[in-house]
């Protein structure tokens, strides 16, 4: 009886000395932003038009979330999108849409699950978010998306 005791006890100790080197997995929220500015497209435009966006990214849920606001565009707003990733794009550039979003009204918002790798370019700063009008169909403002 003693030796089933001496095990017990010794079992315990080993797990509880086990779990003392385990390291939890921390989910963090991340704050991002972007300013939206005619200046930032690539070509830059001559509109007035701005904007403001903001999101946060849940490592856990992989889940962005956005929510923006834009004024005086030359128009209504044809399009919106998330752009970066293949190939990544840094501010000088163009990229492809990663997600496309709808045709926003001012204020707008929306969510998205991303991938590892398209949340890995977007917490590196490849990702820039853009507006489109029917007279900047390349897109009107832009801003580049920073933590």
């Amino acid at each position: 009886m003693n030796s089933s005791i001496l095990r017990l006890s010794a079992a315990a100790i080993a797990f509880a000395g086990a779990l003392a080197f385990v390291k939890p997995s921390m989910a963090e929220v991340i704050n991002l932003k972007a300013q939206l500015k005619a200046a930032n497209e690539v070509p830059p435009n001559a509109s007035k038009g701005t904007g403001e966006l903001t999101a946060t990214y849940d490592t856990a849920s992989k889940k962005l979330s956005w929510k923006g606001t834009y004024s005086d565009l030359t128009g209504p707003a044809t399009a919106a999108h998330f752009h970066g990733a293949t190939p990544p794009s840094p501010p000088a550039g163009n990229g492809a849409v990663v997600i496309p979003a709808p045709a926003p009204s001012s204020p707008f918002q929306g969510s998205a699950t991303l991938s590892e790798e398209q949340a890995a370019d977007l917490l590196a700063g490849k990702w820039y978010f853009n507006i489109h009008t029917a007279a900047n169909k390349g897109g009107e403002i832009r801003g580049q998306v920073t933590k």
